[in-house]
């Protein structure tokens, strides 16, 4: 606009002195806005190639970033059926940067094939730290984990992964419809399988009542179901993937009274013939488990039967007192 105003100033001037026509001055006067507009045009698209810039220079990086630890020698699998037995083999691990206190350390058991063992302790046990190692996020300082008699060292990821189901307590959903968020775990499922997971997980009848079924899209993070219908979904997506080992970390600890029991009543259906290990912290979920191991700062303190513990560990006493007040006495 500055370059319009001086070309009317100086054509103006030159008009009056007879030096060009009024004509003139008006073609001068259009030429300065095409100018103006193109070079405004240009500004703007120079701010945006910069932002994308910046954009991309953190995306680059993250791609270029190398993986802490590979497994360049893990290309075997596991042979077929696997039957879910873990054996965790003196086990030690320390987050980066905490060497001086471990979450894990000297960590040992067994978990025979189809049993349900839940993991019960205080905040900072390791309980958590122990699905991450199980599932290869971090490498362990010590120790090893076997299953099926095999060091899991020694799979591929794909191979061991492919051992596991994970129900966490906050489920991921993605942006995407409902079948496509069930169908992540085996993305070339039927529809009338992910109905049938579905079904098994209760989660079938309110996916019918959303305004386009299973076709209903949903916002990221799952945006407009409840926490109920979040983990029914991923539960369904764990009965879909059918993985001989299933792991459950505090899958009802957050919800309210009729979803707790609606996914209770799916759980049978998910853990039948299958290895289970259960965070827990709800007393109906380890009464029904075959065992209960208990953790405290990175050990395992005891291993038996909620009756068993009772009378025998101190430490699964006070946790009976205080988280499961109702049924302790």
């Amino acid at each position: 606009m500055g370059a319009v105003g001086i070309v009317i100033w100086i054509g103006g001037l030159d008009v009056i002195k007879g030096r060009i026509s009024p004509g003139e001055l008006a073609a001068f006067v259009f030429y300065s806005l095409l100018v103006g507009v193109a070079a405004g045009a240009i500004s703007e698209v120079i701010g945006e190639l910069q932002r994308a810039a910046g954009s991309a220079a953190r995306l680059f990086e993250l791609l270029q970033t190398e993986p802490a630890f590979e497994r360049t020698e893990a290309t075997g699998g596991l042979p077929e059926p696997v039957k879910g037995e873990i054996r965790i083999d003196h086990l030690s691990f320390s987050y980066p940067g905490h060497t001086e206190k471990p979450a894990l350390s000297d960590f040992s058991l067994t978990v025979r094939a189809g049993e349900t063992l839940a993991l019960v302790g205080p905040s900072g046990a390791g309980k958590s730290t122990l699905f991450d190692l199980l599932l290869h996020f971090y490498q362990p300082t010590e120790g090893k984990v076997l299953i099926d008699g095999m060091d899991a060292a020694g799979l591929s990821l794909e191979a061991l992964r492919r051992c596991f189901s994970l129900v966490p307590q906050n489920p991921t959903l993605f942006h995407g419809t409902v079948a496509d968020n069930i169908r992540y775990a085996r993305p070339d499922a039927s529809q009338q399988d992910v109905e049938r997971a579905a079904t098994v997980a209760h989660a079938h009848d309110f996916i019918l009542a959303l305004p386009k079924g299973y076709e209903t899209p949903l916002g990221d993070a799952g945006l407009g179901l409840s926490g109920g219908q979040k983990q029914r979904l991923a539960i369904a997506r764990a009965l879909l993937a059918d993985a001989p080992v299933l792991l459950l970390d505090e899958a009802t600890s957050a919800l309210d009274a009729e979803s707790e029991n609606l996914i209770q009543q799916a759980m049978p259906a998910l853990t039948a013939g299958r290895t289970t290990l259960v965070i827990a912290h709800r007393l109906a979920t380890v009464r029904d488990a075959d065992r209960i191991a208990v953790l405290e700062e990175g050990r395992l303190l005891a291993v038996g039967s909620h009756d068993e513990l009772i009378r025998h560990n101190a430490l699964y006493q006070r946790l009976a007192k205080l988280q499961f007040r109702d049924d302790a006495a």
